[in-house]
């Protein structure tokens, strides 16, 4: 019985690891599932975006001190930000399949109940009085009488004393003066009244065509069209048209509405509204889907030009653009083009064609900056071909400050692949603790606690981002490598303090002395905690290089990292842990605790 009682106990251990590695899974799959409707050139911008370089430099102190005033570099006016938003569509991935899924008409904002609640009274002086609306009447002097009189289906209200009167047709504006008149042919002398239209008569209008709840809904005959449409639930996005709205009155059409001109310009067809009055929402006939770099990704709708200058106007791609990607269906053959943004102005779209905005001209200039103790400009507009040395040498820098023998890159390709680098590990490490079997049910238990472990530290994990650090100064020479776009050159400070961080009982900054040991710098952090890996203690030099304390030894500006030690009877997990905090302390800078 006690062994029975205990494999059931194995089971729904191993049951309880199964369900946390699928809600892993789940996780996984909802993050890629956020990815879906997005461009297949979510990025793509030019290098060429910035001004055109120019010859004449400024005289500026270069790294040295000395003056320069010769132009190795080409910069023009130094930006307040950075204009380079990304690489151009030569320098990316390969093509991916550009999926609509999810991408909304243009215009759909339109209608999510912003004008169904609304409703306008019509008390207006062009108001024409109609059947059911009701009018307040007071008559005072030689004769008193005070009501709320009600339009009736002849178009009369009734007076006492008076007798009906025809109001039906009447203009708000001249109410008064027809009922006075009417009243002074009985009433001659002595005789005021006060005439007011209290409410009107709803109109019933029937919406139908492509809405999405279709029938007859009530207004006010100057409510517009598209509040009865958003009445009716709004355009059918799967196959109402917003180009081809139509009015109908007595199986008439009396007007043809193009909300695209509401949108646009601003444009509404202010048409009064009667009671029987029939608004059609046609079928959308030539829709494209419209991604990358224009004002609003959606699907657009052609209406009589299906050039692509006639959604060039409507999507407006942003200055950058050079090249449209589409791609579509002629005579059931898909067909994928690549033209010039000037050619396809002239390019006939069809149905269901996907068209991609990219900006894909390369440019002579790319974009870098400079940081730390400099005084001069912090971002430069530089060729493709400036080497380091010779953009340092226009740098202007504290001399008595700048630490020029430890110059280091932060360069965005080699941050971009550590996060991988680092993404791929804990993913590797996420499923082996919740793939790990189990012998025992106090063993199981321990592994569902394990895995609950791994999952919380793969969080915090992932939220560090790494520097993409390129080291490029070792023992005062500076390697003369190529910049690349987005290169941010890093001029440390010279600073007489080390810093110690990590597993030691109090992270502090000490005075840097030569004659310390590291022992002697731990002490003055209160000594190590028991959780220390005392055999692999790292030190990032201010140059952004990390290797072990005892290669690498200790100077002034450095940064002591005592890395955890984790103990645990999975020798295989406790390796894959220990590479992932090494990796993460070499790129982020930072001790990250499990």
């Amino acid at each position: 019985m006690k062994k029975a009682q205990k494999n059931c106990l194995i089971i729904l251990a191993s049951l309880v690891v199964s369900i946390v590695f699928a809600q892993s899974v789940a996780a996984d799959d909802n993050v890629s599932a956020n990815y879906l409707g997005a461009s297949g050139n979510p990025n793509p911008t030019s290098l060429g975006g910035i001004s055109p370089a120019v010859n004449n430099l400024p005289n500026t102190r270069n790294i040295n001190g000395n003056w320069s005033a010769n132009a190795a570099i080409n910069y023009a006016a130094y930006p307040t930000k950075n204009t380079l938003e990304g690489q151009p569509a030569w320098a990316q991935d390969s093509y991916k399949y550009i999926s609509d899924h999810g991408l909304l008409p243009f215009g759909a904002s339109l209608f999510k109940g912003y004008f169904a609640n609304t409703y306008s009274d019509n008390m207006n002086a062009d108001y024409m009085i109609a059947p059911g609306d009701r009018i307040v009447f007071r008559m005072w002097g030689a004769k008193q009488y005070d009501d709320v009189l009600a339009v009736d289906q002849q178009g009369n209200i009734f007076i006492p004393e008076i007798g009906p009167v025809h109001v039906s047709g009447v203009p708000q504006s001249g109410l008064l003066n027809t009922i006075k008149n009417k009243v002074a042919q009985v009433f001659t002398n002595n005789v005021d009244i006060y005439v007011n239209l209290q409410s009107s008569q709803p109109i019933g209008v029937f919406v139908t065509g492509f809405v999405n709840n279709p029938g007859q809904y009530a207004g006010g005959t100057y409510d517009s069209v598209l509040s009865f449409i958003d009445r009716a639930g709004g355009i059918d996005f799967s196959r109402g048209s917003f180009r081809n709205v139509v009015v109908k009155r007595n199986e008439q059409v009396i007007a043809n509405i193009d909300l695209y001109d509401f949108v646009l310009q601003g444009k509404i067809n202010n048409i009064r509204l009667y009671d029987g009055d029939v608004i059609l929402v046609s079928q959308k006939k030539t829709t494209v889907n419209v991604y990358g770099l224009v004002k609003q990704e959606a699907v657009y709708e052609l209406s009589d030009t299906t050039s692509g200058q006639a959604l060039i106007s409507m999507a407006s791609p942003l200055n950058k653009v050079s090249h449209v990607s589409i791609s579509g269906t002629r005579n059931n053959v898909p067909i994928h083009k690549y033209l010039t943004l000037n050619d396809f102005k002239n390019f006939s779209l069809f149905d269901g064609d996907t068209v991609d905005f990219v900006a894909d001209k390369r440019g002579e200039s790319i974009m870098a900056s400079v940081s730390g103790a400099i005084t001069g400009a912090s971002r430069y507009p530089i060729t493709k071909s400036t080497r380091l040395r010779d953009f340092l040498s226009y740098v202007e820098v504290e001399p008595n400050l700048a630490d020029t023998s430890s110059v280091y890159i932060k360069r965005r390709s080699v941050a971009e692949q550590q996060k991988m680098t680092i993404r791929d590990s804990l993913r590797r490490l996420e499923q082996s603790a919740l793939t790990a079997t189990s012998g025992s049910v106090d063993e199981a238990e321990i592994r569902v606690q394990e895995a609950k472990l791994i999952q919380d530290f793969v969080k915090r994990a992932e939220q560090y981002q790494p520097d993409g650090i390129v080291v490029v100064s070792r023992g005062g020479i500076t390697n003369d490598i190529l910049l690349e776009d987005g290169d941010e050159i890093v001029i440390p400070q010279i600073s007489d303090v080390v810093l110690i961080s990590g597993e030691v009982m109090m992270p502090k900054a000490v005075t840097f002395d030569k004659n310390m040991s590291l022992d002697d710098f731990l002490a003055a952090a209160g000594g190590v905690s028991n959780r220390a890996d005392e055999e692999h203690i790292l030190v990032a030099k201010a140059n952004g290089e990390v290797g072990l304390a005892e290669d690498l030894g200790i100077s002034a500006g450095d940064r002591i990292l005592v890395m955890p030690k984790f103990d645990t009877k999975n020798m295989q997990l406790a390796k894959d842990i220990m590479q992932i905090l090494y990796q993460m302390a070499v790129a982020t800078k930072v001790v990250v605790d499990l």
